[in-house]
């Protein structure tokens, strides 16, 4: 099968929720949703927020895998971790509002990043289930890596350590262990791809 991979556009807003709510998985929706939303109002966010050019859920952040069917096969939505704090902003402002969320400045100055200045980070990854196990997810990551190159940092992501299935993925591409990172109350292993061309 042949996949194209090309830039989101603003249309594509509902794909790239899905693949964030599909990442981070239902227990984390259920928590963000609480206990006066609903999984679609999460759903309604990230949507929300990837039409936005000033979120890290942004169109302008993801690339969509297309088929030669010309359906979409996946998602991949990366960006300089330089940028997170900045971009940040935005999630916890709409979550706000949104979703009755109450968090203070402080609160959020001292939670730790995903992601730090030195990596290019890749937040989420989504292949719709008919294309799963077709090279789908490895070709996306590897357009991840090729951005990451461009700025000179290796692609960093986190796995949870119950997801042997993303984390035999990740390894089989080349991603290394580098340590650990809190994530939504748990601990993740950080893991890190040298840019290709170093």
């Amino acid at each position: 099968m042949k996949i194209e991979i090309r830039d989101a556009t603003r249309e594509d807003a509902d794909l790239i929720a899905d693949a964030i709510l599909g990442a981070i998985g239902e227990d984390l929706t259920d928590s963000l949703a609480g206990e006066e939303h609903t999984r679609e109002d999460v759903h309604k966010l990230f949507a929300d927020l990837a039409r936005r050019d000033d979120s890290q859920y942004s169109w302008l952040n993801s690339r969509i895998a297309v088929a030669d069917t010309g359906e979409a096969a996946g998602v991949c939505v990366s960006y300089d971790g330089a940028d997170l704090i900045e971009l940040r902003k935005t999630f916890f402002e709409e979550a706000t509002r949104q979703l009755g969320w109450e968090i203070s400045e402080e609160e959020i100055a001292s939670m730790k990043p995903e992601t730090t200045e030195e990596e290019y980070y890749l937040d989420s990854l989504m292949t719709l289930p008919e294309y799963r196990g077709r090279g789908v997810a490895r070709q996306l990551i590897l357009d991840a890596d090729k951005k990451a190159a461009i700025k000179n940092k290796p692609l960093g992501l986190l796995c949870d350590k119950t997801n042997t299935r993303a984390r035999r993925l990740y390894e089989s591409v080349g991603f290394k262990a580098v340590g650990k990172r809190p994530f939504a109350g748990h601990d993740m292993d950080h893991l890190q791809l040298r840019a290709i061309g170093k």
